[in-house]
């Protein structure tokens, strides 16, 4: 009985991370097609210019792109990627970011 019970925690737990999964490679994804260019493969940035992205606040990073998304924040290349993406995109992004370890 036992172990019945662990296994089936130890089922629900990977079905959970599994759909994370899914949204953190979209997010990795993402982040490797639009961001890197600019903000380096692993959000650090080969330009003191641009920003390091790796370890930023989810919740800052979210809203600096609902700002460039909007126009309250002007920067021609970040507004046209930002109007690209959709709110979960946004977060999924900043969430990415947030994981990655800071770095510069």
């Amino acid at each position: 009985m036992k172990s019945t019970i662990i296994i089936a925690t130890a089922v629900a737990a990977l079905g959970l991370s599994l759909g994370a999964s899914a949204a953190d490679q979209n997010a990795a994804q993402k982040a490797k097609t639009l961001c890197a260019g600019c903000h380096g493969p692993n959000g650090i940035s080969v330009n003191p210019l641009w920003p390091n992205l790796a370890g930023q606040k989810a919740a800052y990073a979210e809203k600096a792109m609902r700002d460039y998304k909007s126009g309250l924040r002007s920067e021609p290349s970040m507004s046209a990627i930002a109007a690209t993406l959709d709110e979960s995109e946004l977060a999924g992004l900043a969430a990415y970011y947030a994981a990655l370890p800071p770095g510069g």
